[in-house]
């Protein structure tokens, strides 16, 4: 079953890697050209759930407005989850949602965030402890089917992603409600956000490093990247912030990420 997924995996890639070089010449022929992500799908086929993970899949970015590679994206892990609702979340329905339903000194920490994926961070990890079911990026590509990859996952699934002192990553996150490793991370951020440490950035104060804290040396379920879903593969940071250049969080200065 790996090497089938790894092949996969690679044929994934090759297309997407070619949808992605011909999306260049298609926006300079129509700059202003975009495609329009749903904020509801409903589940397409009806297969019995053989999991407790919620079948819904959850994501965010500053528009669901977007170019050609993101859509393409977005069609392609529609596809990959057939039998899964799926719910697009605008920044200003991020701020109704922890505004209503986080705990009250959640969503204070959330207020005091400058920046979107810092924003995103807490809140993906409010709404699947809440509500539970699957976040990813947007960039984020599955590489297997969803019902197959979670079939016998009866709590919860990371990805292993070695990056330096970084094992697990947030970009894919597959969860019951009321996970309490996640009430854990959550509460992490808070305590990293009213704590602030520059020199921590996004990547440290609501990223994966926090996550990191509080998974190691916990028995928890993860698969490498390559076998559940992988990153870059239809767009990249041009495509994905055409609209908003400069928009990563990568470019935001960290001094900036807490309101005063």
């Amino acid at each position: 079953m790996n090497i089938a997924i790894f092949i996969t995996n690679r044929c994934i890639r090759l297309i997407g890697n070619l949808f992605k070089m011909l999306s260049y010449p298609f926006h300079l022929l129509f700059p202003r050209t975009r495609f329009t992500i749903p904020v509801y799908s409903k589940a397409k086929v009806g297969w019995s759930n053989t999991g407790k993970i919620p079948r819904t899949i959850w994501q965010t970015n500053y528009s669901n407005r977007c170019t050609l590679p993101v859509y393409l994206n977005y069609l392609f892990n529609r596809l990959m989850s057939l039998d899964y609702d799926y719910r697009y979340v605008s920044t200003e329905d991020r701020e109704i949602f922890m505004r209503d339903h986080a705990p009250e000194h959640v969503y204070r920490a959330y207020q005091q965030l400058t920046d979107g994926a810092a924003q995103a961070d807490l809140w993906r990890l409010t709404v699947l402890h809440q509500q539970g079911g699957i976040y990813m990026d947007i960039d984020a590509t599955l590489v297997w089917p969803l019902r197959k990859l979670l079939k016998n996952e009866q709590e919860a699934l990371y990805i292993k992603f070695k990056k330096g002192n970084t094992d697990y990553t947030n970009f894919f996150l597959a969860t019951v409600p009321n996970n309490p490793h996640y009430k854990l991370i959550m509460d992490t951020i808070v305590h990293n956000i009213e704590n602030y440490d520059v020199k921590k950035g996004v990547y440290g104060t609501t990223g994966p490093e926090a996550l990191n804290s509080v998974l190691q040396g916990k028995k928890v379920h993860a698969l490498g990247r390559n076998y559940v879903c992988i990153q870059g593969t239809f767009t990249n940071e041009h495509f994905q912030y055409l609209d908003k250049p400069q928009g990563k969080w990568t470019h935001q200065d960290p001094k900036n990420l807490i309101k005063k």
